[in-house]
């Protein structure tokens, strides 16, 4: 076990280091439109070419430019190792670490009630579905999953929020699926933070519990035709220490990896969510800083703190297989 965590570290670290060396790259294939843009502000007060080159050059410090490619790659993975993502070229300047642990409480916040949601529809839905196999109750499930797969989240907002405002304004309806005017964190106001967060978790959690039941069912289906699953049938043991404790335990194992991969996703797919809600999170921030004003350390800051979470999530799910079957070894 000892052996393969170390291997399995040793892993997550060069990983790491080729999705930096991505994110450098692809960030500076082209810079020029990048610096042109961001010189835009400073030629805001006059004219002429003297001026255009004097913006630009301040530009590319800026955005630490300045130096040649192999220089700043040394520099942009020195920086990273000790932690130091660098400052942000908007705003007040900040370090870009203290931006990203600001905003990373939010999309925490968010992927995990997102997260919670799913299991808690996809886990009975997936074993009755399962359980129920052909019959109406199962088509009737698996018809729900697939409407949830096939609207997208931003067009069950949009009109969630459109039939809230117009048939249910003022009720407690708009006061839990519409957005807010003002985002509170959860230690300011518990109560106002559950109802901001309530829409967009379970908006989100629909399609991700969708993806879950669909495979979890699958799963079910195949162990439940095992001979140990027979084997306790005959025994005369109850369905439910049937279906849960020797079914669902061992159908769950593959299941763990397909919610490995959906935390990938939990940034990238909620960054609609967090701008039409006006969550200021990771989602939220990384657009900003692509969108208004390029801005290289906040994105490369980004993408590679979002890595990090994701390999090492990934490293707990595979050490959880052990916990769910003990037949699994480590080596």
């Amino acid at each position: 076990m000892q052996q393969y965590l170390v291997r399995r570290i040793l892993l997550n670290f060069f990983v790491l280091f080729l999705v930096a060396t991505m994110v450098f790259a692809a960030l500076r294939i082209d810079t020029s439109s990048v610096v042109t843009r961001r010189a835009g502000g400073c030629l805001a007060g006059g004219t002429g070419s003297a001026l255009q080159a004097q913006c630009e050059i301040i530009a590319r410090a800026e955005l630490g430019l300045v130096d040649s490619i192999p220089k700043q790659y040394i520099t942009f993975l020195w920086d990273t190792v000790r932690l130091d993502l660098g400052t942000s070229t908007t705003g007040n300047k900040d370090p870009i670490i203290d931006e990203i642990w600001e905003r990373a409480g939010p999309s925490i916040e968010l992927g995990l009630l997102q997260i919670m949601f799913a299991m808690a529809i996809a886990l009975p839905i997936g074993i009755i579905s399962a359980v129920k196999q052909d019959g109406p109750v199962d088509y009737f499930l698996r018809f729900f999953s697939i409407l949830a797969l096939g609207i997208p989240v931003f067009v069950l907002a949009v009109l969630v929020i459109l039939l809230t405002s117009r048939y249910a304004q003022g009720t407690f309806l708009a006061d839990w699926l519409g957005p807010h005017v003002e985002y509170v964190t959860f230690f300011e106001d518990p109560i106002q933070n559950i109802k901001i967060m309530f829409a967009p978790a379970i908006l989100a959690g629909l399609g991700t519990g969708a993806i879950i039941m669909r495979f979890l069912r699958s799963q079910m289906l195949e162990v439940l035709r095992q001979d140990y699953v027979r084997t306790a049938w005959a025994k005369g043991l109850t369905e439910r220490v049937v279906i849960i404790r020797h079914a669902l335990k061992n159908a769950f194992i593959p299941v763990l990896t397909i919610v490995g991969i959906l935390l990938g996703n939990i940034v990238s797919g909620n960054v609609i969510l967090e701008v039409i809600y006006g969550i200021p999170g990771l989602g939220a921030y990384i657009v900003l800083n692509i969108s208004q004003n390029p801005n290289f350390p906040a994105v490369q800051g980004v993408v590679i703190v979002v890595a990090v979470v994701l390999v090492f999530v990934n490293l707990l799910i595979d050490i959880a297989y052990g916990w769910l079957d003990p037949r699994i070894r480590f080596t």
